[in-house]
């Protein structure tokens, strides 16, 4: 955790390096989380705080400042107070009537703690949400006037009241931030003033929660519970998982029980913020083997069971050690399927994880024409930008297609696949149906394991369920018909196969002419070679 802590420097004009430091918003797909650009930014230089301009309308947002110095910043400004400047207002006109306002001095005394007025620009602001606006999460400050460009609207002096809001509004968590600033009650003050010893315990509970979500990341589990109360009987794996580590190591188990009922790291929100820690992470080293080389885009459709629309991103890339890498790199909730909003989601993701458009060489999706269009596709969009970047249809759609294909036009692969589907549903449905499929395939193993048919070994012969084959297993059987092994084993299966019951097997050794019309010369070979041929170029 050390690489997420920012030392502070005795030099205030020396620049540091370290990870760039992201303010958290609220996200409303509920993603993974979002990624963020590489961790080789420079942080900002520390300043002189003797030199803060005092007009709002000059000061900078608070998380362009020195992540160690935004603290110290702030208390500056409130031990300072609001910029009250004694100037003779101007007026504005306002309606068709042109009715003549200004900003009132009498308002200074009204919202004492919190308004201040621009000379530069004739406008008012707010103090405390300035201070804290990139610090209060699930929040909608940025569309406030007081905080973002200014306040000149003097027509209505009600919406003062209305910036400040009921108990829990921005502005209110603002101002309370801003007194505990001042009562030196802040993160960094608390950590100061407690011992070494509470810093250790929060270290071991901290790494225990770290191994906690390592685990269920690396096993694919979820995390919460139905009912994660203390006297629930499962509290979901987090939980679970925690209370047995705590039970099993004594240096855990008293870190915990000195911890304060605040500080048990077991809220969904720390599990929250460990996890995109990971996610982070991952995606840095994903970023960093890439560098400034180039990759494949692969987009699909991944609608969830929610039935939220969203587009899966991932990367194909060579990596250091030659092998060809497919990396998942995001969820991106779509709002429209139109090829020209898709674009704008890659484009943001990219400029998120620090990718240019230009390094892009190839492309795989689907053939929709939205995707797939020549001229107003999602690839066309990107080829226009990238001509390197080469369009390759995606082999699951196509296998998934020439299937279709092949049964419309050949009635006994249709009537083939149709019987293997009635099959799957009607004995996956009853369990006696399964237990006397099961026992009849152990019957014909053990009948070919005698006759010497088929071989025996550690993984071979395993039992199975009925799951329908996916794409990965098509393309691995189909590679192997790409070499002589793979071919001779499927015709010796056939040979069996036809000997077993009966069939009449085509002699495959004499050999053909293929004469052609033209003057090219004519081709000699036997039928299996000829078979090879033509059935390898058909599935290629």
């Amino acid at each position: 955790m050390e690489k997420y802590l920012i030392k502070k420097s005795r030099d205030v004009n020396t620049t540091t390096q370290g990870p760039p430091v992201t303010t958290n918003s609220s996200s409303g797909s509920g993603n993974a989380s979002r990624p963020v650009p590489r961790h080789n930014s420079v942080v900002p230089a520390l300043i002189d705080l003797n030199k803060l301009p005092r007009d709002p309308s000059k000061r900078k947002r608070m998380a362009d400042y020195h992540p160690n110095q935004r603290d110290e910043i702030r208390r500056k400004y409130l031990i300072w107070g609001p910029n009250h400047p004694d100037i003779d207002f101007p007026y504005r006109e306002f309606g068709k009537k042109k009715k003549r306002r200004r900003f009132h001095a009498d308002w200074y005394d009204d919202y004492a703690y919190w308004l201040e007025y621009s000379e530069k620009e004739h406008k008012a602001h707010c103090l405390c949400c300035y201070l804290f606006r990139d610090n209060i999460k699930d929040s909608h400050h940025g569309h406030d006037a007081f905080v973002v460009e200014g306040f000149n609207s003097w027509n209505k002096p009600e919406r003062s009241v209305t910036h400040v809001g009921n108990r829990n509004s921005f502005h209110n968590r603002a101002l309370k931030d801003c007194e505990d600033l001042l009562k030196d009650k802040s993160i960094s003050a608390a950590m100061h003033r407690k011992s070494e010893i509470e810093k250790n315990e929060h270290l071991i509970r901290l790494n225990a929660a770290i191994d906690v979500c390592r685990y269920l990341l690396h096993q694919g589990q979820p995390f919460r519970g139905h009912n994660e109360s203390k006297d629930s009987k499962n509290k979901g794996n987090y939980r679970e998982l925690m209370d047995y580590t705590i039970k099993q190591n004594d240096v855990v188990a008293k870190a915990f029980k000195n911890a304060p009922e605040n500080n048990q790291l077991l809220s969904p929100t720390i599990q929250r913020d460990i996890t995109e820690c990971f996610a982070k992470e991952i995606l840095s080293y994903v970023m960093e083997e890439i560098g400034n080389g180039a990759f494949s885009l692969l987009v699909d459709e991944c609608r969830d069971v929610s039935d939220k629309e969203q587009m899966a991103v991932v990367l194909r890339y060579v990596d250091k050690c030659a092998p060809v890498q497919e990396k998942f790199v995001g969820v991106v909730h779509v709002e429209e399927t139109t090829a020209s909003y898709l674009k704008s989601c890659v484009d943001l993701l990219f400029s998120q994880l620090g990718l240019n458009i230009k390094q892009v060489r190839g492309k795989g999706y689907d053939g929709a024409s939205n995707m797939s269009g020549e001229f107003n596709g999602f690839q066309a969009k990107i080829t226009s930008e990238n001509n390197s970047a080469y369009y390759i249809h995606c082999f699951a759609h196509k296998l998934n297609l020439v299937v279709v294909a092949i049964a419309k036009k050949i009635l006994d692969v249709g009537d083939f696949f149709d019987m293997v589907s009635v099959l799957l549903n009607v004995v996956g449905a009853s369990c006696k149906r399964k237990d006397q499929l099961r026992e009849h395939h152990q019957e014909e193993v053990r009948k070919a394991i005698g006759c010497g048919e088929i071989s025996t070994g550690t993984g071979l012969n395993q039992e199975l369920s009925l799951q329908r084959p996916d794409v990965e297993s098509t393309k691995q059987e189909l590679e192997k018909l790409r070499t002589n092994e793979g071919w001779d084993s499927l015709m010796r299966k056939v040979y069996y196969f036809c000997e077993k019951h009966d069939i009449p097997v085509l002699d495959m050794i004499p050999m053909l002419t293929q004469r052609s019309q033209d003057k090219r010369p004519v081709l000699t070979m036997n039928i299996i070679t000829a078979l090879t041929v033509s059935l390898l170029f058909w599935i290629c």
